[in-house]
């Protein structure tokens, strides 16, 4: 992807809120091709989840879902992270319509149909005023491409849904998320998530990355990847092998 207004590719993450399949992949598209990060939900509650796990710079949230009203939604959004943009698609154009989006927390809001460029402007427009084209989250939330972590709550999910590790396997995934595509050595893993007491030459790092790759890569693009007479490396699903 190829970022925009000086924004760092992939660092912004746009959550996409629609149930209509066809709408959200194209608003997806536009997003990506924006610079952005998109992630995709297509009802209110993986929209909650979605939103729990990647911790999006922005929402684009349409009004009308199967589960949850658009303004449930919104006002749950607004809970968790006052500050977060969002910005409501609805199909309805009655002005009271707009103004209960707004009174719940919607920061700007578009008609159906709309342009995608329109949508693009207005979020670009939020995250500037926002400032979260430089990314908000620190140091504390590690992403690459559909997995995320987080060290403050010790969770991870991969594309929207919880992963359960145990602390070791948590320690050994944040120790790789840290060098995204470096090559780290088993001596180097050893080193930083067990004692220096270990020499190495057991197979305790392979049996750990064997147990992340069940819980992690299992049915998916593998992100986990091993360097031949070298070590292990995490790579984005998209990046290839």
């Amino acid at each position: 992807m190829t970022g925009t207004s000086g924004s760092r590719t992939g660092h912004v993450r746009v959550l996409i809120v629609d149930d209509e399949p066809a709408l959200n992949e194209v608003l997806s598209v536009a997003v990506a091709e924006a610079g952005w990060r998109p992630y995709p939900a297509l009802d209110g509650h993986s929209a909650l989840r979605t939103a729990r796990a990647c911790a999006p710079h922005a929402v684009v949230l349409d009004g009308m879902l199967p589960d949850l009203d658009g303004l449930q939604v919104l006002r749950r959004l607004r809970h968790e992270n006052p500050g977060l943009p969002v910005l409501m698609l609805t199909a309805r154009d009655a002005l009271e319509h707009r103004l209960d989006g707004l009174e719940a927390g919607a920061d700007d809001y578009v008609t159906k149909p709309f342009s995608l460029e329109e949508v693009v402007l207005r979020l670009r427009g939020l995250l500037r005023r926002a400032g979260s084209r430089q990314g908000r989250t620190g140091d504390s939330v590690h992403v690459l491409g559909d997995l995320v972590m987080s060290e403050d709550t010790r969770e991870v999910w991969r594309a929207g849904t919880p992963v359960h590790l145990t602390a070791k396997e948590f320690d050994l995934l944040g120790l790789l998320l840290g060098h995204p595509r470096q090559v780290l050595s088993k001596a180097q893993i050893l080193g930083h998530v067990w004692s220096a007491s270990f020499d190495g030459s057991g197979n305790l790092v392979e049996v750990y990355i064997s147990s992340l790759r069940r819980k992690i890569d299992k049915g998916r693009a593998p992100v986990i990847h091993t360097v031949r007479g070298l070590g292990y490396a995490v790579r984005a699903a998209e990046d290839g092998r």
